[in-house]
């Protein structure tokens, strides 16, 4: 096993998956230390990196565009500090980190791994349940609804219109933006049926983010959701159809227990896939057999 420890984190390699685990350092940021511990498998990497520097190093992977759906949600805006695939390398280390990025790329050759884009991603996100509040709101997300919910910050027609849950399936996108300059950022969901798209402040279906500590932190909530969304590079036939296109080509209507019966099957391959853990599985599987 190849490895390297050092107060920004911990990655190992056991020639499968490297492993990243955040430091405890105090210079650690909120939003490493949230994320937790990453297991990257080998077929999603494009790539690795350690480039030296007067009193630090650093070491970057890259991963194949489309295998993570934390870069996917982010547009990989994420802050240098708060990015999981970075690590910061002492001097004296340079050696390890050398041979840690060798160590990688020899694996890489010999499994003969493409470069290429992919059409799954093969991470599965951050766990849920998730809640967190930052700019005008609070953002949850428990595998199959978010829930948005505001505060005193909030403008006051956006408040007015109360709390919003939005089921995974009536979503077609979801986004974050940090704030740059004098541009706010955002957490955003594109929903199915709804109208033109207003700024983040008066979007009932945005979270409005001001650039403070805990904004980064939305972009969790933003993974989670993007994995369970269809991939976007996902080959048409195996991406469903909305209800109101794929009933046409089902005949009738279905009834609600076939329905139900629809997404036990597809929980169940979500949880092959690995995009559910168990616990999420047997909490989203429950809540489906408790409906019929």
């Amino acid at each position: 096993m190849a490895e390297i420890i050092q107060k920004d984190g911990t990655w190992s390699f056991d020639g499968d998956a490297l492993r990243l685990t955040p430091g405890r350092d105090k210079s650690v940021g909120l939003f490493r230390r949230t994320l937790g511990e990453l297991t990257v498998p080998l077929e999603a990497l494009a790539g690795i990196s350690f480039e030296q520097g007067k009193k630090a190093g650093r070491l970057r992977l890259r991963l194949r565009d489309g295998a993570c759906p934390l870069l996917q949600a982010t547009g990989r805006r994420l802050k240098d500090s708060d990015d999981p695939y970075r690590l910061t390398v002492e001097s004296d280390r340079y050696g390890v980190a050398e041979y840690v990025a060798d160590e990688v790329r020899d694996a890489l050759m010999l499994a003969q791994v493409p470069t290429e884009p992919v059409d799954r991603y093969l991470l599965p996100g951050p766990s849920v349940p998730l809640s967190v509040s930052a700019g005008d709101g609070t953002a949850s997300f428990d595998g199959e609804l978010v829930r948005l919910e505001w505060n005193w910050k909030t403008e006051d027609a956006k408040q007015a219109a109360g709390a919003r849950t939005l089921p995974v399936a009536d979503i077609t996108a979801v986004e974050w933006q940090p704030a740059a300059g004098l541009e706010n950022g955002c957490l955003r969901f594109t929903v199915r049926g709804a109208g033109t798209k207003a700024p983040p402040k008066y979007d009932p279906d945005s979270v409005e983010l001001w650039g403070f500590r805990k904004d980064a932190l939305m972009a969790l909530v933003a993974a989670a959701v993007q994995a369970r969304l269809p991939h976007p590079a996902a080959p048409v036939d195996a991406v469903p159809l909305p209800k109101e296109l794929s009933a046409p080509a089902r005949g009738a209507a279905e009834n609600e227990h076939d329905a139900l019966l629809r997404r036990l099957r597809e929980l169940g391959e979500l949880h092959r896939e690995g995009v559910l853990t168990d616990e999420e599985f047997a909490m989203a599987k429950q809540a489906v057999l408790k409906s019929m």
